[in-house]
């Protein structure tokens, strides 16, 4: 189990992160989200014990720094080291000091279904190339803690899909407990547990992604004549576009209770749309914005 408690983190004089606490159980996949400059890369850097903090960070009880508790954490960075003589093959040696468990077998089998030449130099492969050479790292090293940073960047469609399985397998087999970033929220949505919001050096939202989802719901009217916002009034409104006789809105609630007082509007024409984690996301941080 991750805890931490009353992290704090700036750069001289910039607060970045502020009291944040949080607790993320074993086997949980947990994607941190939050718009550019929010804190998400900051976060897993002071998890991994990269920066020092004002706070606490523990796993299962014990600090980061300690020799025996890194040896369980993979934290893989959105721009992993790698020298001008570097390739797969030698990376992977290079790593198989700290993680001595390192399973080549499955590193190799990465790398094959990636096509990737494990003698040539890293500083030969295109940004995508490099990130499915450090994944296949982090997921052949079987850590009890993977912390990833904008893991999708520069991978294609067939690289992500590879990507999931394995961490799905991974924690299913292992019980890893996955913490990643990414503005990719449609991936995160496809895999992961729970979330947390960062937004202004604070955690502003946290739980179960779909049962966040399913709190919101997405509907599109048509009047005969034209509608106003005050018609909607007394609402649970998430957001709200009028055009004329049209209007889209999104509501906190489940939908057939939204569904049953949108019909007291009267409206010609009701359909429900749908509504994914990323519209959430938007409608969050705009209510956050709006606050």
């Amino acid at each position: 189990m991750i805890e931490i408690k009353s992290l704090s983190h700036s750069f001289g004089k910039k607060l970045v992160l502020d009291n944040i606490d949080l607790t993320v159980p074993d086997g949980t996949v947990l994607g941190i989200v939050g718009i550019n400059g929010a804190g998400k890369s900051t976060l897993l850097r002071l998890l991994a014990g990269v920066y020092d903090s004002k706070g606490c960070v523990l796993y299962d009880g014990k600090s980061p720094s300690l020799a025996k508790t890194r040896k369980d954490i993979f934290f893989l960075p959105d721009d992993p080291y790698y020298t001008a003589t570097s390739t797969p093959e030698k990376t992977f040696a290079f790593y198989k000091a700290f993680y001595p468990n390192i399973d080549k077998v499955v590193f190799d089998s990465l790398i094959s279904k990636y096509a990737i030449n494990p003698k040539l130099p890293l500083r030969s492969f295109s940004k995508g190339m490099r990130r499915q050479v450090f994944i296949a790292l982090a997921l052949a090293a079987k850590p009890k803690y993977m912390l990833l940073d904008e893991a999708f960047d520069g991978l294609d469609p067939l690289s992500r899909k590879i990507f999931k399985d394995a961490i799905i397998k991974l924690v299913e087999d292992e019980n890893t407990t996955v913490l990643i970033s990414s503005h990719s929220l449609r991936e995160l949505e496809d895999f992961c547990d729970k979330f947390v919001l960062i937004d202004n050096n604070k955690i502003k939202n946290q739980g179960d992604i779909a049962e966040h989802v399913a709190s919101m719901c997405k509907f599109e009217l048509a009047f005969l004549q034209e509608i106003s916002k005050e018609s909607f009034e007394g609402m649970p409104i998430v957001s709200l576009e009028i055009k004329g006789r049209f209007a889209t809105v999104v509501l906190e609630g489940e939908s057939t209770e939204m569904r049953r007082r949108l019909e007291s509007l009267n409206p010609a024409v009701m359909d429900e749309l749908p509504l994914d984690f990323e519209e959430a996301f938007i409608h969050d941080v705009e209510s956050e914005r709006r606050e």
